[in-house]
């Protein structure tokens, strides 16, 4: 767990890169309707939390730095409603969240008109991200205009709108310890599920039951929820890269591929693996496995620090395209095939993404237009794959394979270290666990 100190350190540090004069708005999410008068579960807003800790809907945060440089916190949150507590459960209100999250002063959200205009009234830079919450930026450009419509009344708008988003996120991109051991557990958790989805496998099983035996571990062990839409495909299934249906049954002599990590405290894990249903690989499999396994480890080879992602693809796209000529499947000069980027043909997607609070987690891949190196502290995925649909130019015996292998490294001093290291990935190993 994450002990608050750490969030009013963050929140200390957003406010030091932030211009003197300046106010930064930062919205909580919002409860979204799943059908009349039910909601899907409700998930924090990433930026929020990582600056908060506050899962509640619907709040805002506000910093503020005069001329002088002094600051000043604001959180405006949901009042105590007896009424409402008894519907939908326990509220923090705004007086107990002052003192529990450390915070300058707060205010129910019924003064968020209010006192949002005197906070922001007189500051020279407003830092806010648009484009995420609508009806907040409506209340925002509402706010702006109320300002620059009563110059006799004192109010004067900011003359400078910035993106407070690109602040946050170079923060976000650097785990702490305390991230970082969070994320070891969702990455362990994670992995035993993955290995209990191996175990369940068998022609006639479904990939639902699969996905179900996966979310069962999560749950259990106290993640609640998968990071993002877990994808079982079985067969041709495979070869979709997000497919979600997760309907259909698995037959003897086919592959599963099973994308899925499990959300922790906020934190998200992110594995694949890819297995034979019977718990055996056939001939035409192993290739291709074999062949996205060393891809993927020698991309591994350059996850340390002064590497780069672009520089990690181009390894794992040589060893593909190289792997790819010996099979057969394409034909010509490996150095011209590597220009003409061929192996793309059956590897569509990137190599990996940072990794945190979000599944595809924030931070600039590019510095100044230059591939950006890699520093301790970063987590990332690497992700190789390969897919063979049934239209796919390739000998018969590969059509209908698609194989992804994928694991969470976090950058160390002195290379990489393997978050999701526990799920089986060599051949022998995945066999030896599902004949178990």
């Amino acid at each position: 767990m994450i002990k608050n100190s750490e969030f009013v350190a963050r929140r200390a540090r957003l406010i030091a890169a932030l211009d003197n004069n300046a106010v930064a708005i930062i919205p909580a999410a919002v409860e979204l309707t799943r059908s009349r008068d039910t909601e899907f579960p409700f998930r924090q807003d990433s930026d929020f939390f990582y600056l908060t800790g506050f899962k509640e809907p619907g709040a805002v945060l506000v910093l503020t730095k005069d001329r002088d440089g002094n600051a000043q916190s604001t959180l405006f949150c949901r009042n105590k409603d007896k009424v409402a507590e008894i519907w939908h459960g326990r509220r923090m209100g705004y007086e107990q969240a002052k003192s529990q999250l450390e915070l300058d002063q707060t205010f129910a959200l019924s003064d968020l008109d209010d006192e949002l205009l005197n906070l922001v009234n007189g500051r020279k830079i407003l830092f806010y991200g648009q484009g995420t919450y609508n009806a907040f930026d409506d209340k925002v450009w509402q706010l702006l205009s109320t300002l620059r419509g009563a110059p006799k009344k004192g109010y004067r708008a900011p003359e400078i709108i910035k993106d407070i988003r690109p602040l946050v996120h170079e923060m976000r991109l650097f785990k702490s310890d305390a991230e970082i051991a969070i994320m070891r557990e969702a990455g362990r958790i994670s992995a035993e599920a993955h290995k209990r989805a191996m175990q369940f496998a068998k022609p006639g099983a479904t990939e639902y039951q699969l996905e179900a035996e996966i979310h069962h571990h999560y749950a259990m062990n106290g993640a609640r929820h998968p990071a993002y839409g877990t994808i079982v495909g079985s067969g041709i299934n495979a070869t979709i890269l997000h497919y979600t249906d997760n309907c259909d049954a698995l037959q003897d002599g086919d592959l599963v591929l099973i994308d899925s990590g499990c959300e922790l405290e906020g934190y998200a894990a992110d594995i694949t693996r890819t297995f034979p249903v019977n718990g055996q690989f056939t001939d035409a499999q192993r290739k291709i496995y074999e062949l996205v396994l060393a891809a993927q480890n020698a991309a591994f080879g350059e996850v340390k620090p002064g590497g780069t992602l672009v520089k990690a693809n181009q390894v794992a796209m040589t060893v593909l395209t190289q792997g790819l000529v010996d099979l057969g499947i394409l034909a010509g000069d490996v150095n011209e095939l590597l220009e003409a980027q061929a192996c793309k043909a059956f590897y569509m997607h990137g190599l990996g993404h940072w990794l945190g609070l979000d599944v595809h987690d924030v931070g600039e891949y590019k510095l100044d237009e230059a591939d950006r190196p890699f520093e301790p502290g970063m987590v990332l995925t690497i992700e190789p794959g390969l897919y063979f649909d049934e239209d796919a130019q390739v000998p018969d015996e590969y059509k209908g394979i698609g194989i992804r292998i994928e694991d969470d490294l976090l950058v160390t001093e002195s290379g990489y270290e393997n978050l999701t290291a526990l799920v089986p990935k060599t051949i022998a190993e995945i066999e030896a666990l599902m004949n178990n």
